[in-house]
């Protein structure tokens, strides 16, 4: 299984509504594609202040394999949602962190 981390340093004029479309549209992707195991989405609940350098929300997709994970890279519906993310994070690409791990 392939746990795919994505943490978002959303601009601070990205409205609550916006971030959560970006969820909501990453939830109906996530469920039209095979291999998908879940999907969870929302903000840093970490009693650890300032360990998450800024990145206050994200989500976590899980997929079967790593050829999953590949199909939803290669994914059309995921580049545009992508775009969405780069364009509504402080300072664009440097606003997201991906981290994926072999589980």
């Amino acid at each position: 299984m392939i746990r795919h981390c994505v943490f978002i340093r959303f601009r601070d004029d990205v409205a609550a509504a916006a971030r959560q479309d970006i969820y909501n549209d990453l939830a109906a992707l996530c469920g039209k594609l095979p291999g998908v195991l879940s999907f969870h989405a929302g903000a840093n609940v970490s009693p650890e202040t300032g360990m998450d350098k800024g990145f206050g929300e994200g989500f976590i997709i899980d997929f079967a394999d790593a050829q999953a994970r590949d199909a939803y890279l290669d994914d059309a519906g995921h580049r545009a949602i992508g775009g969405r993310i780069v364009a509504a994070a402080a300072a664009g690409v440097q606003g997201v962190f991906v981290f994926d791990l072999d589980m």
